[in-house]
This record gives C-alpha cells, structure tokens and sequence, in this order.
C-alpha cells in the first residue's frame, strides 16, 4: 500500500523501520508460499516484492503476514491494499524505483531507499535469482531514466524552488549566508534545503530572542537582535522572511541601504510571509531578487507540469526495460535442459578424450594439452547455435523445442538445474 491508497494514519502503523525488516523477512520467506522476498518501507510506502509459484496464494499469506504481525483487521488492511502480477509487478517497481510512482514526480531519494530494502534483503538472505536480477534490472531503468530524460530537473516545491533560483543567482551556494526572519515552518523548510544544498552559514532572527537562538542552534548558526534587522541584511545573501506581521517589515530605503552597504552585490529576497514582509517596490532596486510565496508556487506548478511531459518519455524506458526483464525470465526454463545437454555432450567428449589419450601414452603435456583443448573447442561451437535457439523459442513462447531436445538425447532434468544464484551490484547506480 502507498500514499495513492492508504491514508497515512494505517502507513504509519504498517511502517518498519530498517532493523525490524530483517526478522520480517525471515518469516515471511518461512512460509511455502513465498521464496524470495524484499520488503521496502518509506514514509510513503509499505510493500513486499516476493517471488512465488502461487501468486494469488502468496498475496493473501502478505496480508495475513501484516495482520498478525502489525494487529491490524483485514477490513482495515483490504480497501487499502493492492497487488500486482507477473509483468505488472515488474513495471510497477520500475515505476516506483524511477520516482513515477512517488508523491512528488520524479524524486530522486526513492531510487536509495530501494537499494536499501534490496540490501537487506541480501544479508537476509532472502533473495534469489529472480528478485536479484529484478532489482539490479530496476535500477539500470531508473538510471536510464535519470540520464535519457529530464524529469528531475524541474524543481516542485516552494522549498526546492527557492533553491533552484538561488543557485541561478550565485551559481555555488558555498560561500553564501542565509539570514531567516521568523520562525514559520515554511521559511524554516526552506532555509534548511538551502543549508542543505551548501549555503556556509544561517543567521537567525525573531522577535522573541529564545525562539530565534534554538532555531539558529538546529542549523549550526547564529541568532541576531530583530532591532537590528537592516544590518543583518545587508550581510546576508539569501534573505528568507516569514513573520506575521501586518506591514511589511523589509521596506524599500531599508533594501537599498543594504545594497548599498554591499556594494550592489546581489542579494535574493524570499517572502513566504501573508501579508508580505517585503514592500512590494523593492523589486524595482537593481541587484535585488524578490520572490513571494505566490510566485515560488507558480514556478514550482510550471516546473511540474515540465516534469509531467518528461514522464511520457519515462514511461517508454520502464516499458523497454520491463519487456528486456520477461524476455530473460522466459528463458529460466531452458536453462536445465541446455546445462543438461552441455553436461552430456561433455560426458561423452571426457570418454573419448580419454580413450584417446590411454591410447598414445607417449604424447607429452603439450600435445595433451592440445587435444583437450580441441575436444572443449568442439563442443562449445557444436552447443553455441542449439542454446541461442532453445532461448529465442523460449522468449517466443515455445516450449516445445526444450522438449524435442530432451527427448532425442535422452536428458534427465533436475528441477532449477544451472540457475545460478548470483546478488547483483547495488553500488550507485547514479
């Protein structure tokens, strides 16, 4: 279940946090149903990626597996869950490790929290060949996605759009101050997205000291005396103000003595305040940037009207990729009877190699040598077409070529015979 279809009181009671998910991995791969299993948990999310040979069984044992292991009714639990199948269950974790599923369009932090989940899924050891070569699959289509189109370069919030816009102004934030006028949660938001993205210093101020100095110690900062306003303007930057004062607190003669002191350096203004903080004219003086919270949402409804365009195109490569991925797995079925028909043609290759070699005792090590490289030779170009064809009737759908092939060389076939178990690399794929 997701933010799409469960409200967040449920979410919060179906959350895990990272050390209580191996434990629940273990109990629900414990059970016959479910073989392999990765369970993701955001703030946003809780699902469980599993691979089993009775799907509709498998979903019904998720849902029990979250009553009992949460307390919560299956009334409660039913109308907010959802479950995906077989080529839908591959799309729509494309979807969701891409950022397409995510509340904000295209956001990057999904992508790390599933190589997370997939992480611990892996020293779980609750893994396999299909959720491996799944999740590693899943991260080379949110890759493709990052760099064949640009829905990630549209920024969609009024915090992130303040960002965007400074770094237009100052190109690198790492020399640059940030002075907050108020303590409003938005102002606070935004300040701390600009820090984050490498602002070198937070001044604060309010008109009651206290508030002002536990805000300025949270970002490592400074507080400084609201009577004192103009000066702290005209050391800073980034000016954030989001007071709740009736008038304008930031006027026009106050914005031009700090350019002024500044010696006309820039200085970019955000007014999150309603009614404004800033006077409307200093928009006018040369050198200042000012932005209300009107304007930074206009940007932000642009920016994600951009990044909606941009989905089209993402929405090709996740169906590119999920086509590669069935294409693969419908190929696992002929996997034993090719490493079962390379396993007889070696056996019988070993036997006459060895009549061979019995019988001309002395050839030295190089010629043996030879002649075995002669028989490995042989059977690998006599086996290349035969498997590339058994794979392309498997990815056609055709079963019966793998069949034919048993029958004419008479091969035993051991259940998920050569499937090799192999954890993909979950390094930064970025």
């Amino acid at each position: 279940m997701s933010h799409q279809t469960a409200p967040i009181e449920l979410r919060e009671r179906l959350a895990y946090s990272q050390a209580e998910i191996p434990e629940a991995l273990s109990l629900l791969v414990g059970s016959e149903l479910i073989k392999e299993a990765v369970l993701l948990s955001t703030c946003n999310r809780t699902e469980i990626y599993a691979f089993s040979e009775k799907p509709e069984h498998a979903a019904q044992a998720a849902l029990d597996f979250f009553q009992r292991d949460r307390s919560v009714s299956s009334e409660e639990i039913e109308r907010h869950f959802y479950d995906r199948v077989g080529v839908e269950a591959v799309k729509h974790l494309y979807r969701v490790a891409s950022g397409m599923d995510s509340m904000v369009l295209g956001e990057p932090q999904i992508l790390g929290q599933v190589k997370e989940a997939y992480r611990i899924a892996i020293e779980a050891n609750t893994t396999g060949v299909l959720l491996n070569k799944l999740f590693h699959k899943a991260f080379q289509a949110a890759k493709r996605i990052r760099t064949e189109t640009r829905i990630g370069n549209y920024a969609v919030s009024v915090a992130s759009t303040a960002v965007e816009l400074a770094t237009k102004i100052f190109g690198d934030l790492k020399f640059c101050a940030v002075l907050l006028v108020g303590a409003g949660n938005m102002g606070e938001l935004t300040a701390q997205h600009l820090v984050g993205a490498g602002t070198a210093s937070i001044t604060v101020t309010n008109r009651t000291p206290a508030t002002a100095q536990s805000l300025a110690k949270r970002f490592g900062g400074a507080a400084a005396p609201f009577d004192d306003l103009a000066a702290s303007i005209s050391r800073a930057d980034i000016v954030i103000s989001t007071t709740g004062a009736p008038v304008p607190i930031i006027t026009y003669k106050m914005a031009q003595e700090a350019l002024r002191a500044r010696r006309h350096k820039p200085i970019f203004l955000i007014d999150i305040a309603v009614p404004r903080d800033i006077e409307a004219k200093v928009v006018k003086l040369e050198g200042a940037y000012v932005y209300n919270i009107d304007d930074l949402q206009e940007i932000a409804l642009r920016n994600r009207e951009e990044r909606e365009k941009e989905a089209a195109a993402a929405e090709v490569i996740v169906a590119e990729e999920v086509s590669k991925f069935i294409a693969w797995e419908s190929t696992l079925g002929v996997v034993p009877t090719i490493v079962s028909l390379r396993g007889r043609f070696e056996e019988v290759a070993g036997s006459e190699l060895k009549k061979t070699l019995d019988s001309m005792p002395e050839m030295d090590e190089h010629g043996k040598k030879a002649v075995e490289l002669l028989a490995h030779n042989i059977v690998n170009k006599l086996l290349h077409e035969p498997s590339i064809m058994l794979k392309h009737c498997a990815e056609s759908g055709d079963g019966e070529a793998a069949k034919a092939c048993q029958i004419l060389f008479k091969l035993q076939i051991e259940a998920e015979e050569g499937i090799e178990d192999t954890q993909e690399d979950i390094g930064d794929e970025e």
